[in-house]
């Protein structure tokens, strides 16, 4: 596979991104149908998904696995196909190609070899979820999925602190709790949207502070989840912020309790994060006065 086009001319064949639906089936462009029944091989992250709506459309093309334990051993194969003039999609689970799916890695070898690659644009879960949370949408910043050991976890979380834009992250169920908990200790306690299963049947969007979700969380959830976080300028909205010294106040008028408890407890009171509130409490002097310990990090 050569690293340039053919002296000849243009590779003739080409790749498309195709999105598909990110729930309900209705949900494809009459476009995307049209390619899938064109092109002469469909890459999916998962066959089996893929079959569904190939089944219910009708559309015959074969396909082939492309996903991201197996992707650096496919992608040589399907750029011959596309260099001898063949044209394939790539699609994934649900939503488009490389936005937290796997792509980038065959996209880059299909460029490199000089053949086109074109986008067949449809759902996303991230405008979905951004389109329907009623909090601020101009200018957002889309994470995707959050580490998921609690230590790079939490770095990345203070990383996101000073990020001024809505913040939109993916997470799987079996993890979402854990997220919410490091979120309020590490953000404060913002105003979020937790979307699951948009589109499908048991769509659900709930609103609310992240307190109040983690208070209404149930013990079991399912599905798909995209959180929607506020920004840090928009989540004391018509509040007056507190005066550093009766942050401070609150923190040392917290009898029996430890510098870590008293300091998350006026956080969130407050909607600060935990670590710029004991920030406050070590520059105004705390530490010298107290033994109690610092919060978690």
């Amino acid at each position: 596979m050569g690293g340039e086009p053919d002296a000849d001319g243009p590779i003739p064949g080409c790749l498309y991104l195709v999105s598909t639906p990110i729930g309900n089936l209705g949900d494809i462009t009459l476009r995307a149908l049209e390619i899938l029944k064109e092109v002469s091989l469909i890459a999916c992250e998962d066959t089996r998904r893929t079959r569904k709506i190939l089944v219910r459309y009708g559309i015959r093309t074969p396909t082939t696995s492309y996903h991201q334990f197996n992707e650096a051993a496919r992608a040589p194969g399907l750029v011959r196909k596309i260099r001898s003039g063949e044209k394939l999609a790539l699609v994934t689970d649900g939503g488009t190609p490389c936005i937290s799916d796997p792509g980038y890695h065959l996209i880059r070898q299909v460029r490199k070899a000089g053949a086109k690659v074109f986008s067949v644009p449809g759902p996303s879960a991230v405008v979905a979820a951004l389109s329907v949370s009623g909090l601020r949408s101009e200018r957002f910043h889309f994470e995707g999925f959050l580490p998921a050991r609690q230590g790079p976890r939490k770095k990345r979380i203070r990383e996101l602190a000073g990020i001024p834009e809505t913040l939109v992250l993916f997470e799987a169920p079996h993890r979402i709790r854990r997220t919410l908990e490091d979120l309020l200790d590490l953000l404060g306690d913002r105003q979020v949207a937790l979307a699951r299963e948009l589109t499908k049947i048991h769509e659900e969007c709930r609103l609310g502070r992240l307190s109040q979700i983690l208070q209404e969380l149930p013990q079991m959830i399912r599905g798909e989840l995209t959180l929607v976080v506020q920004g840090p300028e928009d989540n004391r909205p018509g509040q007056q912020v507190p005066r550093e010294e009766d942050l401070l106040r609150e923190i040392e008028s917290s009898p029996g309790r430890s510098t870590g408890q008293a300091v998350r407890e006026v956080a969130r009171r407050h909607g600060l994060s935990s670590r710029d509130a004991y920030n406050l409490w070590v520059r105004k002097g705390g530490k010298g006065r107290s033994t109690r310990k610092s919060p978690k990090k």
